[in-house]
């Protein structure tokens, strides 16, 4: 299971939230997902010190401890490690359904054609490890154990790849978050329906009831947060009611809160009611202001913005001291090495998730059932299988489900400490294989213009000779393309002569169905000369582009419009727009906008005072002139676009 960051500036943010106020190096070492794995790292070796020390008795006490809510004659009581298993994993698994619902609408599983492989090792990471496990452990008590080696803990994978993988690996991090989707949805309907109590009817048909409330409120387009944290909540008190385990509820939950791409009219009104504060700032105008720009956030992402620290920091490091402390001592380590259950759980997880995700996706591959990302090799996806054996949250979870014996327990639990270390071990060589053999060195998206500017055939505004140049990969449909929001006029206005502004193409028609024709309209227009005029046209009219619409700018411009219709109908200029998707996709730009500082793509805010600063950083003395007589660029980038909602 997962409390994950793409690596985008999202990501990072956070990442940051509760280490704000920290001093500088600790600040920094926090924003790194190997933070995350070595905080984990640090809960189980305290953990582990705790229960095999003369306090060990403590240990068991503190989790043992009784803790109710009570509400007048309702009460709610568990012992402390039962909330924390119950109720902060709870909030774990909310996080994932709501990391699941945005890559639904908005991230990578929008695009159907990218998940192919990914679902299909998914698969193979899940059920590949649960045989092996049955061959070990086939019969008993033991044998109910199966579950414990489908999941992986993918903050631990996360930070495991941070630790021994490529220095850039952004391509082969969203490829294992991809597949441990998969991972997430079945696993959690493993805990909750097979590992779960005796079901209560009536409580289990009041979370069904909150579900539905949820869905009614995503429908009804509601913005504010507290009636789904509301709602949320009763759904899980009615789970933990029903005997289901509430991991379960809090899975679903976050699947039904509402995530969607950003709206440009929110944010325009968002803008307009500040700037009505700023000229009048009264409290019922600032409440308003406030209001307008909640409201075009997605409730799901400022969710995930306030609970995606405590989850990393706080609540996961929590569940591992609660849940890893083993008592080794009087020859139960002995004992545990020479038990079925320990080997089952190491061969599942270390051998199962080796073999099945990469033996899975490699035949996917071959079967021509789909490729891998850009930028990924079959030996970094063998080593990120390997990874994927990192079992901990959700195995020590199931662990405390599946067995009532405390050997069984102490011997599972043994095994996913054992597993822990060798999959890092194994990825790491696997890794190192795979750079020295198959020169697979890094794993993410390229950073430099594959096709350096040439002014005889680019478009651009500007001195062909300046020494800057702002490159942008752009859809005329992208609301948040430089022309639609005014930052490619205020960064010219900046720097004047010194900057060439360069457009290339790069129509989304997944999710905008007019740009291509757009694009064939401004090349038309480029044919006349008037290329320039018609892209401000097509920027200035965005939800206007129909061909009869085309047909009116091209008359307004004075163009000869049966000849530009004729060049937009017989798609005369479309080997020159797929060039340009092509040059984006071989420069690694996925989606619009983005902007290249001479021959490096930018990664990060695409504002025009974050662009003027990396474009006067280019110039700066010392900086290195790119190739092709383009502007000087700026080195170490990588990592994807923003998640704009023209991101495919």
């Amino acid at each position: 299971m997962r409390v994950r960051s793409s690596g985008s500036s999202s990501g990072q943010t956070r990442r940051r939230q509760l280490s704000g106020q920290l001093s500088g190096p600790l600040r920094r070492f926090l924003a790194t997902e190997a933070a995350g794995a070595l905080l984990l790292v640090a809960a189980t070796a305290v953990a582990l010190a705790w229960a095999n020390s003369p306090w060990s008795g403590a240990y068991e006490a503190v989790w043992a401890t009784p803790v109710s809510l009570r509400i007048g004659d309702a009460a709610l009581a568990m012992d402390l490690g039962h909330w924390i298993n119950d109720g902060l994993m709870a909030v774990f698994f909310f996080v994932v359904g709501l990391e699941v619902r945005r890559d639904l609408a908005v991230g990578e599983l929008t695009d159907r054609r990218r998940i192919v492989i990914p679902v299909v090792a998914g698969v193979g990471g899940m059920v590949v490890p649960a045989l092996l496990y049955l061959l070990v452990a086939p019969a008993g008590e033991a044998a109910g154990g199966w579950g414990v080696v489908i999941g992986t803990d993918t903050a631990f994978m996360l930070g495991a790849l941070a630790l021994v993988g490529p220095a850039a690996s952004t391509q082969l991090r969203v490829f294992l978050l991809t597949l441990t989707v998969v991972d997430d949805v079945v696993a959690v309907t493993v805990i909750g329906v097979v590992y779960s109590d005796r079901l209560d009817v009536p409580a289990l048909l009041v979370a069904a009831a909150g579900l539905v409330a949820l869905a009614v409120l995503d429908r009804v387009g509601a913005w504010r947060t507290w009636p789904y944290v509301t709602v949320a909540l009763v759904v899980w008190v009615a789970t933990v009611a029903s005997g289901l385990h509430a991991s379960i509820a809090g899975m679903l939950a976050g699947l039904l809160i509402p995530a969607f791409a950003l709206r440009r009219h929110d944010v325009e009104g968002a803008a307009t009611r500040f700037r009505a504060f700023r000229q009048s700032p009264m409290a019922e105008v600032g409440r308003s202001a406030r209001d307008a720009l909640t409201r075009a956030v997605p409730v799901n992402e400022r969710l995930q913005l306030v609970l995606h620290p405590w989850t990393s920091y706080v609540i996961v490091p929590v569940f591992a001291l609660a849940n890893a402390g083993v008592d080794l001592r009087g020859g139960v380590l002995a004992e545990a090495l020479a038990s079925p259950v320990t080997w089952a759980v190491v061969i599942g997880l270390v051998v199962g998730k080796f073999v099945g995700i990469g033996g899975f996706a490699l035949a996917g591959v071959r079967l021509r059932l789909g490729r891998l990302p850009q930028g990924v090799g079959p030996g970094q996806v063998a080593a990120g299988g390997a990874l994927s054996g990192i079992g901990f949250t959700v195995s020590l979870l199931i662990i405390s489900l599946a067995f009532d014996d405390p050997e069984l327990r102490g011997q599972a639990t043994v095994g996913v400490l054992l597993a822990l270390v060798l999959a890092i071990a194994l990825g790491a060589v696997v890794f190192r294989l795979a750079a020295l053999l198959l020169g697979e060195t890094t794993a993410a998206l390229p950073t430099a213009l594959a096709r350096p500017v040439d002014p005889g055939r680019d478009h651009l505004l500007g001195p062909a000779t300046a020494p800057l140049t702002l490159v942008e990969y752009g859809d005329f449909e992208c609301p948040f393309c430089a022309r639609a929001t005014g930052v490619a006029k205020e960064v010219r206005e900046h720097f004047g002569d010194d900057l060439r502004y360069v457009f290339r193409h790069l129509p989304l028609p997944d999710v905008h169905p007019h740009a291509e024709l757009a694009a064939a309209a401004a090349e038309a227009a480029d044919a006349q000369g008037r290329f320039w005029p018609m892209h401000d046209l097509l920027f200035a009219h965005q939800d206007q582009l129909e061909v009869e619409d085309l047909a009116g700018y091209a008359g307004q411009l004075g163009l000869d419009v049966e000849e530009f219709l004729r060049d937009v109908d017989e798609q005369r200029h479309a080997a020159r727009v797929r060039e340009d998707v092509a040059d984006a996709e071989a420069s690694g730009a996925r989606g619009t906008p983005t902007f290249f500082i001479g021959d490096t793509r930018h990664v990060g805010p695409y504002d025009a005072r974050t662009l003027i600063a990396e474009l006067e950083a280019a110039r700066a003395p010392g900086a290195v002139r790119t190739s092709g007589g383009a502007a000087p660029g700026l080195g170490g980038s990588s990592g994807t676009t923003h998640p704009a909602p023209g991101e495919r």
